[in-house]
C-alpha cells in the first residue's frame, strides 16, 4: 500500500528525518512547525542528509532533488488536510502533544491515521483527545531516522487492527522494519534501553569507573556500536530524564528512579550534542 500524502508535525531532529524518509519513498509531505527558524533548520538538515547520501553514492542527485521537491514546509497545520497519515514529532510533553492531536482531529478526514513518534508517552491517553480513537497509534522511529531501520508500532488500547495493518504496510513501503508492541510505559525499546543508560550514569556518579571506561566496556564487551553515555548525549539527556520519569511514574518501581547526576546535568543545561556538552564535549 503506497502512501501518497502525509503530514509531519515538528521539524526537529526526528520530524525532519521522518519527513525525509516519507518523501524519499514517493509521498508528498507537509512538514509543519510553528517556528520559522525550526522549519528553516529542518529543511537544511534534510538537504545536508540527502547530500551526504549522494556523496556516498547511496542515491543519485536526481533522487535527492525529487525527494526535496516533495517536501513543503509550513507553519499552518491546516496544510495537512487530505493527508492519509500525520505523524506528530514534537517535544516529549503530554500537554503539547494532546493539543496538537486535538488540532489535527479538526483538520484531517475521519479515516486519516494520527500517529505519534513519542518514545514513552501513552498512546492510549493521547487517543482520548480525538474522536475515533481507534485511528491513533504510535510510530516510534529511531534516531537518526534516515539510517535506522526500526519503527516501533505502538498499539493503544483502542487502536483498531485496521489502523495497525495500514501503519505496518506503510512502514514497510518506506523501507523500515515495523515491530508491533503494546502500550505500556517505555514500550520495549526505551523500557530496556533507558535503565541501561541510567545505570551507566549511576556507575559514573558512584566512581565505579571513568566515562571512557564505561563506554569502552559496553562497546567491546557487549558489542554495542556506541557506549551508553555517548548514546545518552546523542539522544539528549533531557529526553533520557523524561523517559525515566515516565517509567518511574508508570510502574512505581524504584529501579526506574532517575540518577541524581542525570538530573543535575539536565538542570545545568548540559543536554548532550544539541547543546555542545553532556558527558562529552562537542565542537
Amino acid at each position: 500500500m503506497s502512501l501518497e500524502f502525509a503530514g509531519v508535525v515538528g521539524a526537529g531532529t526526528m520530524g525532519n528525518g521522518i519527513a525525509q524518509v516519507l518523501a524519499a519513498s514517493g509521498a508528498r509531505v507537509k512538514l509543519v512547525d510553528v517556528s520559522a527558524p525550526a522549519l528553516e533548520k529542518g529543511v537544511a538538515t534534510i538537504q545536508k542528509s540527502l547530500g551526504k547520501l549522494v556523496e556516498k553514492a547511496k542515491i543519485t542527485a536526481a533522487q535527492r532533488d525529487a525527494t526535496l521537491s516533495r517536501i513543503e514546509a509550513t507553519s499552518d497545520v491546516r496544510a495537512v488536510a487530505g493527508a492519509s497519515l500525520v505523524v506528530e514529532a514534537v517535544v516529549e510533553d503530554y500537554s503539547v502533544k494532546e493539543r496538537i492531536f486535538r488540532d489535527l482531529a479538526g483538520v484531517v478526514a475521519d479515516d486519516a491515521i494520527l500517529a505519534s513518534n513519542t518514545s514513552s508517552i501513552s498512546i492510549t491517553e493521547l487517543a482520548r483527545s480525538v474522536q475515533s480513537p481507534g485511528r491513533v497509534i504510535g510510530m516510534h522511529f529511531m534516531n537518526p531516522v534516515p539510517l535506522m531501520s526500526l519503527v516501533e508500532v505502538v498499539n493503544g488500547l483502542q487502536t483498531t487492527p485496521e489502523t495497525t495493518q495500514r501503519v505496518v504496510d506503510w512502514s514497510t513501503a518506506i523501507g523500515k522494519v515495523p515491530v508491533v508492541v503494546q502500550d505500556y510505559p517505555g514500550f520495549i525499546s526505551n523500557r530496556v534501553l533507558m535503565p541501561m543508560i541510567n545505570e551507566a550514569v549511576y556507575c559514573l556518579m558512584e566512581g565505579v569507573a571513568e566515562r571512557d571506561a564505561i563506554d569502552t566496556i559496553m562497546k567491546l564487551g557487549m558489542a554495542h556500536p556506541m557506549g551508553p553515555l555517548a548514546l545518552a548525549d546523542l539522544i539528549g539527556l533531557d529526553v533520557c530524564l523524561s523517559i525515566m520519569e515516565v517509567l518511574h511514574r508508570g510502574f512505581g518501581d524504584s529501579k526506574y528512579r532517575p540518577c541524581p547526576l542525570l538530573r543535575n546535568m539536565v538542570g545545568a543545561g548540559k543536554l548532550g550534542r544539541k547543546t555542545g556538552e553532556g558527558f562529552y564535549t562537542y565542537k
